[in-house]
């Protein structure tokens, strides 16, 4: 604080100053073990949120692309809604004042590269990222003249950037569910979820929510991959998968038994069935990470580890 006003709001500075230790008696003649840092320099010095004089005996960088895909779909397979929000989180334990450059294979990020460099981008695929939002640390001009991420990291764990994509989004999973209705006390339910990803990769922890009316009296079903059971609690068939690979397409088949009930027959409102799941080194917004480099002054070598994964957000199949 200066005058009453906060000067510095960063936790990882504020950390250096709350210790658990006990106060030093000013007649001990130990000297003191750690020097006090100097709040001064970091409010005051161009990078605030790292301090002097880190030291790794292994210089390592680790990223991670987190995305979540949010859709609705109609029963005929039509997208109605569907988006991507991502955030990119780093762990950086790195010695000295290093300066990071990440390359994304964005759109006018590599449009721009290839201006610079006058010759055209051998990239393949390019994404149109919206709403991006960075941490403190980016160099907002330089991403504005040059299009790249360029920055001096914080120690350990943060959050780089977040975005959303609304365009070109690769589905991980297709549903396609078929409700029948016969009279008034049975239904049957076919179920096909389809992965889209490649066949080398797969999901995990996949669970389908089936909605069923309220007045369910008996299920029985017959699955060709994973197990499922009805809960009454949330009137839904759930349908869990603990490992889903690419390229595959299993099948729920169940015949459900409903009460009769003497009063008025209510149509049914069919809510959407609901999905999770976790796709490890997959990207629905098709993000990838063209390069990483790190300089320093000492020159040292770095190791980069790049992991990519895809949850589900709100992942919603009109049946």
């Amino acid at each position: 604080m200066d005058f009453g006003y906060p000067q510095n709001l960063s936790p990882e500075i504020l950390k250096l100053y709350i210790t658990q230790e006990g106060v030093r008696s000013p007649f001990s003649s130990k000297a003191s073990e750690r020097p006090v840092p100097n709040a001064t320099l970091q409010v005051t010095g161009a990078v605030g949120w790292r301090r002097e004089g880190l030291v790794y005996k292994k210089n390592e960088v680790f990223l991670d692309i987190v995305e979540s895909v949010n859709l609705l779909m109609s029963s005929k397979g039509v997208v109605l809604r569907c988006d991507v929000t991502g955030k990119i989180l780093m762990k950086c334990f790195l010695s000295g004042m290093p300066d990071l450059k990440l390359g994304l294979n964005d759109k006018i990020g590599l449009e721009k590269e290839s201006q610079l460099k006058s010759r055209p981008t051998k990239s393949g695929k390019t994404i149109e990222l919206d709403d991006v939002t960075f941490h403190q640390c980016v160099n907002l001009t330089r991403f504005n003249s040059e299009k790249t991420v360029s920055f001096v990291p914080p120690d350990g764990e943060f959050e780089l950037m977040k975005y959303r994509i609304t365009e070109g989004v690769n589905l991980p999973f297709k549903v396609l569910p078929t409700i029948k209705e016969l009279g008034r006390t049975r239904m049957e339910v076919n179920v096909k979820v389809k992965s889209v990803f490649g066949a080398k990769m797969f999901a995990l922890g996949v669970v389908v929510k089936i909605p069923v009316p309220k007045q369910t009296a008996k299920t029985s079903f017959t699955v060709t991959s994973g197990r499922a059971k009805y809960n009454a609690a949330i009137d839904c068939l759930v349908w869990k998968i603990r490992k889903f690979p690419g390229q595959t397409e299993p099948t729920l088949s169940a015949e459900i038994e409903l009460i009769s009930t003497m009063t008025e027959k209510k149509s049914w409102t069919r809510p959407p069935i609901q999905m999770e799941f976790q796709v490890p080194m997959f990207t629905a917004s098709g993000l990838r990470v063209r390069f990483l480099k790190v300089w320093e002054k000492s020159g040292y070598n770095t190791v980069e580890w790049v992991r990519y994964i895809t949850k589900a957000g709100s992942y919603e199949i009109r049946c």
